[in-house]
């Protein structure tokens, strides 16, 4: 185990987790206004060990549990922040709030609302990269429910019949909001379907970064070079309920605590420890993790909310010559 890229996993799981922990604590205080955050708090693996192996240029297409994503695909903690307390300094002017973070300067193209509602961009992301001839890749972020609704199909098979390069990942956390994926779907895993689009369809363990990270890896050189698609699916686990204001009434505290016995930060805490790492050295990451969210958290506090008046800006186009 290269230690230096364990503690770089480590350092990004501790930030994804601190970021959404802060996220929960400002709604529960109500700081934080409008709908309840949906958290991926347990599901760090997935976008840390994902996120690792893309460039700046390569796309990514969110969801709406996405504070995580978009902090590991290089987005500023305090913008983030900033725009889940709907400040205008936040990464969209505060007008997306926390389901609808976008950056297009680190290569999101967004968080969405509607489940599923990414497939299609990722789709159109892909041809965009084939008709410019680059060798971008988009990844495309989704929950196991979207899995079942008719963009699935269209976009996975589109993207195999073309070879476009997009990998889709799917973060199965075993519920869509609160109904278990064995009552809504007809196949044991998601990535069983991928053989119907003659594509490869690896199933992992989403709580163990290193599997995400290698499968990942092949996935996004696959479709570099060419050779399409790869339907990723991660098996994990959100510890909090679908939304702030779930009591999570659908499942039992022994199953969760079952996964927690399997947390990703936890484990990899243990191997690091096991394979030399000091409990000082994990300790100087977890302490500047901790000060980078204070001053990230103090920082979006003491911004200004937008003007009133500037509420019709970023709507249209300003583009030189461009008709509204």
């Amino acid at each position: 185990m290269d230690k230096e890229i364990s503690q770089s996993y480590y350092r990004q799981m501790l930030r994804i987790r601190r970021l959404e922990e802060t996220i929960h604590r400002l709604y529960l205080e109500a700081v934080m206004y409008g709908m309840p955050p949906h958290l991926s708090v347990g599901q760090e693996a997935v976008a840390a060990g994902v996120c690792v192996n893309l460039r700046r240029d390569d796309y990514i297409v969110s969801t709406h549990r996405g504070h995580g994503h978009t902090l590991a695909k290089g987005g500023d903690p305090g913008k983030i922040l900033a725009e889940v307390l709907g400040k205008a300094t936040g990464q969209c002017k505060g007008r997306g709030g926390s389901m609808h973070i976008a950056d297009i300067s680190t290569g999101n193209l967004g968080a969405n609302g509607i489940v599923g509602g990414g497939l299609p961009i990722a789709t159109g992301a892909g041809l965009s990269v084939r008709y410019r001839g680059t060798d971008q890749v988009c990844v495309c972020f989704f929950g196991d429910a979207a899995a079942n609704i008719g963009s699935f199909h269209e976009s996975v098979n589109m993207c195999a019949a073309f070879k476009l390069p997009v990998v889709f990942v799917c973060e199965n956390n075993m519920y869509g909001l609160s109904t278990h994926m064995a009552y809504s779907s007809a196949t044991a895993n998601v990535s069983d379907r991928a053989k119907g689009y003659g594509i490869p369809g690896p199933c992992v363990d989403g709580m163990d970064v290193f599997q995400v990270a290698e499968t990942t890896r092949a996935a996004i050189g696959r479709a570099r070079q060419g050779q399409g698609p790869t339907l990723i699916e991660c098996k994990t686990y959100r510890y909090f309920g679908h939304g702030a204001a779930d009591n999570r009434s659908y499942r039992t505290r022994e199953e969760e605590e079952e996964w927690k016995a399997k947390d990703p930060i936890g484990k990899l805490h243990h191997l690091l420890l096991a394979d030399g790492v000091t409990p000082d050295e994990l300790g100087e990451i977890e302490a500047e993790v901790t000060d980078e969210m204070r001053a990230a958290l103090e920082w979006a506090m003491a911004s200004p909310d937008p003007d009133p008046s500037t509420a019709a800006d970023y709507v249209f186009s300003e583009e030189e010559g461009a008709s509204v």
